[in-house]
C-alpha cells in the first residue's frame, strides 16, 4: 500500500504542493458524500481528508460541527462511514474522528477497516502522542500513517515526541482555537514552520508539514505553500455545501471551481 509521503514527492517532482481537502461524510447525506468528494477530486484536490463526525469533536469549529450535527441525525456511523469511503476512487485518502470512535470499534478493526476502504492515513486531534502507542504499532502494522497535530502552543519536548512518531505528514496547527474560515492569516504561520523545520534538522527527520486551520482563500493556500508542503481547506468547502444544498449540480459545480482556484496556487514558481 503506498503511503502519504509518496505522494508528497510526486507533487515535488511536478514542483506542486499538496491541497487537501476536508469534508463531513454524511453531510448533507450519504449519498451526496461521493458526488462531492468527485467534484473535490475534479477540482485538483491532492488528498481528501473525510470526517468521521462525533458529537463532542472539541477541534472542529461551528461550520464542522453544524454538519457533523447534521451528519449525526441522518444516521452516519463506523459502518456507513466505511462503506462512503469505500466508495471513493481516485484521490488519497485520510480519515479524521475522534479516539472514542477508533476505541468503541477497536483499535485493530478501525485500521483494518480504513486499510481495507483506501484510508492512508488517520488524524485524531484528541489522543495524545504520549498516549498513542498502542494505536500507532497498530497502524504501523497496516502501513497506515498517524499523523499529529503541531499546534503553535506544543512544546520542544512534545514535538520531539512527535517528530519520532509522525508518518505521512504533519498537521500544522495555523492557530490557537478551532477550525473555521478566516479572513486574514495569521502572522505566527511562518516562525511556526521554522520552528518545526529546525526541529526536523536537529533530528534529521523530514515529514511533509501541510498547514490547516483557516485557509480558505486561493491567496491563503499560495502563502502557505511558500513556506511548508501543503494547505489544508475545510471549513470554506463545508459552507459551500451548507449554501447550496439545494442547488444540486450549482453546488458541485462551485466546490469543483473553488478546488481548482486554490490548486491554482500551490504550483512552485
Amino acid at each position: 500500500m503506498r503511503r502519504l509521503e509518496e505522494k508528497f514527492k510526486e507533487l515535488r517532482k511536478k514542483r506542486e504542493k499538496a491541497l487537501i481537502g476536508f469534508v463531513t461524510a454524511g453531510y448533507p447525506t450519504a449519498e451526496d458524500t461521493k458526488e462531492i468528494a468527485d467534484a473535490l477530486i475534479k477540482g485538483g484536490v491532492d488528498i481528501l481528508e473525510l470526517g468521521l463526525p462525533f458529537s463532542d469533536p472539541i477541534a472542529d469549529g461551528v461550520t464542522i460541527q453544524r454538519a457533523s450535527e447534521s451528519s449525526l441525525r441522518a444516521g452516519m456511523n463506523p459502518d456507513l462511514y466505511f462503506e462512503v469511503a469505500a466508495g471513493i476512487k481516485g484521490v488519497e485518502k485520510v480519515c479524521l474522528t475522534y479516539y472514542n470512535l477508533v476505541l468503541q470499534r477497536g483499535l485493530e478493526e478501525f485500521v483494518r477497516d480504513c486499510e481495507s476502504t483506501g484510508i492512508k492515513g488517520l488524524i485524531v486531534p484528541d489522543l495524545p502522542v504520549e498516549e498513542s502507542k498502542p494505536l500507532l504499532k497498530i497502524c504501523e502494522r497496516h502501513e497506515t500513517d498517524l499523523i499529529f497535530l503541531v499546534a503553535p502552543t506544543t512544546t520542544e519536548k512534545r514535538m520531539a515526541k512527535i517528530l519520532d512518531a509522525a508518518s505521512g505528514f504533519i498537521y500544522v496547527v495555523s492557530l490557537l482555537g478551532v477550525t473555521g474560515a478566516r479572513e486574514k492569516l495569521s502572522d505566527s504561520i511562518s516562525p511556526h514552520i521554522r520552528r518545526i523545520k529546525e526541529m526536523e534538522l536537529s533530528r534529521d527527520r523530514q515529514v511533509p508539514l501541510a498547514v490547516g486551520f483557516g485557509i480558505s482563500k486561493p491567496e491563503h493556500v499560495r502563502a502557505v505553500c511558500e513556506v511548508a508542503d501543503g494547505a489544508i481547506v475545510g471549513s470554506a468547502f463545508i459552507r459551500i455545501i451548507e449554501e447550496g444544498s439545494e442547488e444540486g449540480k450549482g453546488m458541485l459545480r462551485k466546490i469543483k471551481e473553488f478546488a481548482r482556484s486554490l490548486k491554482a496556487e500551490t504550483k512552485v514558481v
